[in-house]
């Protein structure tokens, strides 16, 4: 079992975690290639909205990639690649700054960010997993 960042902005992750699907790389097949059932998927959205948004720094939604089925939806002149995700239901946006996490401590670490998808440690994984749980329990 694999811990992932997956990279989007606020607006797309909740129509996701909505519909129980991830699509990641503006619905490029290559991340979600990388995921395996039984992975864990952490949602980080720098900004609310993909454009024009506010900027928001925080990790949105949390899940299990559900199996290990990639396929294409067709909407209109778009067809992204998606895979299932069993959502954590009434987790918390999280702000990213106080978790003190091993990837944000190496300079230029938001560089990484813009693969829109980057492997976690266990440690930093757990160390968001639990701040979004706690954060739904003080809420």
């Amino acid at each position: 079992m694999n811990h992932w960042l997956g990279v989007v902005c606020r607006d797309h992750v909740r129509r996701g975690t909505e519909r129980g699907i991830a699509q990641l790389g503006h619905g490029k097949r290559d991340g979600l290639a990388r995921l395996a059932a039984g992975d864990w998927l952490v949602y980080y959205s720098p900004r609310t909205s993909l454009r024009d948004g506010e900027p928001l720094r925080s990790f949105t939604a949390l899940g299990v990639v559900a199996d290990d089925e990639i396929w294409q939806a067709h909407e209109g002149h778009f067809h992204p690649w998606r895979r299932r995700v069993d959502y954590l239901p009434n987790v918390v946006e999280t702000p990213l700054r106080p978790l003190g996490l091993a990837f944000t401590a190496q300079p230029g670490w938001g560089v990484q960010l813009r693969r829109g998808l980057v492997q976690l440690t266990d440690d930093d994984f757990s160390r968001i997993h639990q701040a979004m749980q706690q954060h739904k329990v003080a809420a």
